[in-house]
């Protein structure tokens, strides 16, 4: 059976004058705030992206290293932007694949999240295609070893950050937060480490409350009892998204400047070749079921 691999991610405008096609796109329709607007046009001008933007070159190096290591084709499809979902899927179906394997950039499930990218690529593919999708890798050994690698041996407090959704969530029975302790927790035993929290970051403006504490407050409240050296590590996320170089790179760094603590971060996976090793395992993982099927 001919098999390709849909890669999928969020997506990410290109350069400036893309921002308020992008916002657009993930506003569904829905009414766009001006001033949020604007905030968003001015983080990616703070950050120099004017031209081209480097998240994209990195998706595209992730790409291109795991259908090297794996030998089979492999599609980029963004969610909010090109080439969307549809068209990788249609590139997929183009090459011949007869059963595609639908992977996120993104370890942890929620049906906020990591449900919208399966539903797109099911309705791209229905009756033309099987498809394979992995939910979630948030556990995933090779995944683990590579951020403790990120972390072990610092003498500083570690905090697991992740994006914040809704709240309501919760209420819903949606894995997403105790996926995202599960992953912290393997984290800081492989690397040893007992001095850690986890906070959010990155909650979107609206009135509804949303998952906690967010990363500015925790590290006000981590200064008050006494902390003065910080290392971020972002488990929700796997490359240089906005939500690294501004929330944490910017707002977070700063916050922490004015209350007189040091604050780094991990490096991120990116298109490291250890992480697209993990990537292809997981490929392999999802396809050994289909396999034994035969």
């Amino acid at each position: 059976m001919k098999t390709a691999v849909v890669l999928m991610a969020y997506g990410s405008p290109e350069r400036l004058k893309d921002v308020p096609g992008y916002y657009a796109d993930i506003r569904g329709g829905r009414p766009i705030a001006v001033e949020h607007l604007e905030d968003l046009v001015n983080r990616y001008r703070r950050l120099g992206i004017e031209r081209s933007n480097p998240l994209n070159a990195i998706t595209e190096d992730t790409r291109a290293a795991l259908e090297a290591e794996l030998g089979i084709p492999v599609f980029t499809g963004m969610k909010h932007w090109t080439p969307h979902i549809s068209e990788a899927a249609a590139r997929a179906l183009e090459s011949g694949a007869e059963l595609v394997v639908g992977l996120v950039l993104a370890p942890h499930y929620s049906r906020l999240s990591i449900a919208g990218y399966k539903e797109q690529l099911e309705r791209a593919l229905i009756g033309r295609a099987a498809l394979t999708f992995v939910d979630s890798w948030h556990d995933d050994p090779g995944f683990i070893s590579l951020l403790a690698g990120r972390i072990r041996d610092t003498d500083a407090h570690v905090i697991f950050t992740a994006h914040s959704l809704p709240a309501r969530i919760l209420d819903d029975g949606d894995p997403y937060r105790e996926q995202l302790l599960e992953t912290s927790r393997l984290v800081a035993a492989a690397a040893g480490i007992d001095d850690w929290s986890f906070s959010f970051q990155s909650e979107s403006p609206t009135a509804e409350p949303w998952l906690g504490p967010d990363i500015l407050d925790h590290l006000t409240a981590l200064d008050a009892a006494g902390t003065t050296d910080v290392l971020v590590c972002p488990v929700g996320f796997v490359s240089d998204h906005l939500e690294i170089r501004w929330d944490i790179d910017t707002e977070a760094k700063e916050r922490a400047a004015e209350l007189g603590m040091r604050l780094e971060r991990i490096e991120m996976p990116n298109a490291d070749l250890q992480f697209v090793g993990v990537l292809g395992e997981i490929v392999r993982g999802a396809l050994a079921p289909v396999a034994t099927s035969r």
